[in-house]
């Protein structure tokens, strides 16, 4: 149980020791005091051009080791998961007895009233079949901490609560949602774009079993200030989120996870403290160095430690129990290089790439013919609405990046009106997360601008909710997609919607309408059509964006957790069927139309030739509304090049024609003065 120390929240953002502000020469860190930290500071984005570094096998042994010696001292075992940067499981350790361990998930670890829906509440180990998620939790928070940095910026799972949530900062009314509110349902181990274990690092993104986590005990790890990879902690039995910053948390998670971090740590002028977003500073940890209770620099090696006091643990589908190197990013072990001008001369863009260094995505043609007939996107348009969006993106002002007046970092996808993926681009250092999370937004704005997503939705199998004990897995309630079709209906008042294909929906547009309050923010008002509502609704169980998902990630956790008979979940995440008893499971949906989800949060705009749909662009990184802008731009911008062959949504379609309950939608959203290289305001109007 957590225990908090009411200490304002600008308290924890106060100096930070002597030590841990030293910028150190050459990349080579001064020898740290005890209780502090110390990393080089001064790459400011150039070092992924000339990084060499990884995590190698001692590395991960060190990591390992300082957060068993902080979690002693605590007398507190804990389950440890070291990643790379792009996901892959270095080594999982588990301190203690498995059979004493168990984990709930919850946003209410401190006995309020609990949430009734999604992942609520389920707790495991169930001791009949001694099955347990310790460390499919550590593995989250890992790759949470690893996805949401770069060389830019080092967010940790305390920032990732921070922004997912219905206010935004938590806890303060008549504020609107998180700016990457829904994100933690991204990077799923459904995603047909996210990769698996094979037996060894490889190529990534790689998946994570819980989406992406917002529970503090994750934090990104450096080397030469280069973002290397995560290491996540789970110790005190729950998988929640910090409900307010108006206090200071004495975290044993989040106490151990940083002990982890000791000579590894986040740059300091790169961490979220010294990030704002919209006016509000973001919080990195609530302990520091000083406050550890025994100094990581001390900590017995990996080598002295015991079987009583733990061991290495195999995770079924993340790792066999071995610690491992990691891969080096940016080279094509990682499944992330550069494109070498070879689709996108001149624009320093970065691709993805299989274990044969072949290219995953590269432009293609749409597949939608018998659609859209003549109408489908060639091979030259996606190239040029890749190499437009790219453009944008390399003169934009980046929101959450350091140091001031960075490009902005970003993925960039583009599918078809059915979600077939026709390319994928990055710039340079974008953040992880925003690979799958770029795809998810381009999937939605595709789906939800169509005509057909109402039948679509009525061929999908119940979401099933789960109830735990100590004996037993059951399911205690069945969810009919169709509802939150009526539900939307209903709401803006027209019987045809999701049917008609007369409204284009951006992820701006979806995400008003999948908000607990709506209007976004205003306490006391009611849900959006695609939410939960009050007392059902919470960053475990958002709604339409979670229960089209939800069979296949409860697949994924039972399967993780070790219930027998319950196989891996198959690459797509819409149309899994769970039995009611849990004896069976199955894909009856196939494709790949919501292959890796939905997605709630800006920066997608469905494509047009004339009134037709015939796709979408996705665009995540480094602020919602430049990732609107880069789409919207991006697509304006290649339209004109390609003399009016492509479009945005005609205006009279567009979302924001809507006045649901008297409220106009949003649209898009793109940010004053944006470029670096001009004062060019207003830069969306009119277009």
């Amino acid at each position: 149980m957590r225990q908090t120390s009411h200490i304002r929240a600008w308290r924890s953002l106060l100096p930070l020791t002597a030590a841990f502000l030293v910028a150190c020469s050459g990349g080579s860190p001064t020898t740290p005091t005890t209780g502090t930290d110390s990393s080089d500071p001064t790459c400011t984005g150039t070092c992924l051009s000339t990084s060499t570094s990884n995590l190698s096998v001692a590395d991960v042994q060190r990591v390992i080791a300082q957060g068993v010696a902080e979690a002693q001292a605590r007398g507190t075992n804990a389950t440890i998961a070291v990643v790379d940067r792009v996901g892959n499981v270095l080594a999982v350790y588990r301190m203690g007895d498995p059979s004493t361990r168990s984990v709930t998930v919850t946003t209410s670890p401190n006995g309020d009233a609990p949430i009734s829906g999604g992942l609520e509440g389920i707790r495991l180990p169930v001791q009949a079949a001694m099955v347990n998620i310790d460390h499919a939790a550590a593995i989250a928070k890992a790759v949470t901490g690893a996805y949401l940095s770069s060389e830019g910026n080092a967010f940790s799972t305390r920032v990732a609560s921070q922004i997912v949530q219905d206010h935004f900062n938590p806890g303060e009314d008549l504020q609107p949602a998180g700016p990457l509110f829904g994100v933690q349902f991204s990077s799923l181990a459904c995603s047909d774009l996210v990769r698996s274990f094979t037996g060894a690092p490889g190529p990534g993104p790689q998946r994570t079993p819980l989406g992406l986590s917002a529970d503090p005990g994750g934090f990104p790890l450096y080397k030469n200030g280069t973002v290397v990879g995560g290491v996540g902690v789970l110790a005190d039995g729950f998988y929640t989120i910090d409900k307010s910053i108006l206090d200071r948390d004495i975290d044993v998670d989040e106490a151990i996870a940083l002990a982890a971090t000791f000579s590894y740590s986040a740059p300091v002028d790169r961490r979220a403290d010294r990030i704002t977003v919209d006016g509000k500073v973001l919080r990195f940890t609530d302990v520091e160095f000083a406050e550890l209770s025994a100094d990581p620099q001390s900590a017995p090696g990996f080598d002295t430690l015991t079987a009583a006091v733990g061991g290495l643990v195999t995770v079924p589908g993340y790792t066999d129990g071995v610690v491992r190197d990691g891969t080096v990013f940016g080279q094509p072990g990682s499944g992330v290089r550069p494109d070498g001008d070879q689709n996108f001369p001149g624009r320093d863009a970065f691709v993805l790439v299989d274990e044969a260094n072949n290219l995953r995505y590269p432009p293609r043609a749409g597949t939608d013919a018998a659609i859209v007939g003549g109408a489908v996107l060639s091979e030259a348009e996606v190239r040029t609405l890749l190499q437009s969006a790219l453009d944008v993106a390399n003169r934009a002002r980046a929101q959450i990046r350091r140091p001031v007046g960075s490009q902005a970092r970003v993925t960039i996808s583009v599918v078809d009106s059915q979600g077939e993926i026709l390319g994928v681009a990055r710039t340079r250092d974008a953040p992880l997360f925003g690979t799958d999370v770029s795809l998810q937004k381009a999937r939605t704005a595709a789906f939800m601008s169509s005509s057909s997503a109402a039948s679509f939705i009525a061929t999908l199998p119940d979401a099933r909710y789960l109830s735990t004990t100590d004996a037993a897995v059951s399911v205690v309630r069945s969810i009919p997609l169709s509802g939150y079709v009526n539900a939307l209906r209903s709401f803006i008042a027209n019987p045809n919607a999701l049917a008609d294909g007369q409204v284009a929906y951006t992820d701006r547009a979806y995400g008003n309408l999948s908000r607990p309050f709506f209007p976004d923010g205003i306490t006391g008002a009611n849900q959006g059509p695609l939410s939960k509502p009050v007392g059902e609704w919470s960053p475990f169980s958002t709604g339409m964006q979670l229960d089209l998902s939800m069979n296949a990630v409860l697949q994924h956790v039972l399967f993780v957790a070790g219930v027998p008979g319950i196989p891996d979940v198959a690459p797509g995440c819409a149309g899994v069927q769970l039995a009611a008893d849990l004896s069976s499971v199955g894909q009856t949906i196939t494709g790949v139309r919501l292959g890796n989800g939905l997605q709630i949060f800006p920066g997608s705009v469905p494509v047009y030739r004339g009134s037709t749909l015939i796709g979408a662009v996705g665009v995540s990184g480094d602020g919602i509304d430049q990732d609107d802008m880069v789409a919207f731009m991006g697509l304006h911008n290649a339209g004109q090049t390609l003399g009016g062959a492509i479009n945005n949504a005609p205006a009279e379609m567009r979302a924001d024609t809507l006045l649901p309950q008297g409220v106009r939608l949003r649209y898009v959203q793109c940010p004053q003065a944006p470029f670096i290289d001009g004062t060019d305001d207003n830069v969306c109007g009119g277009k």
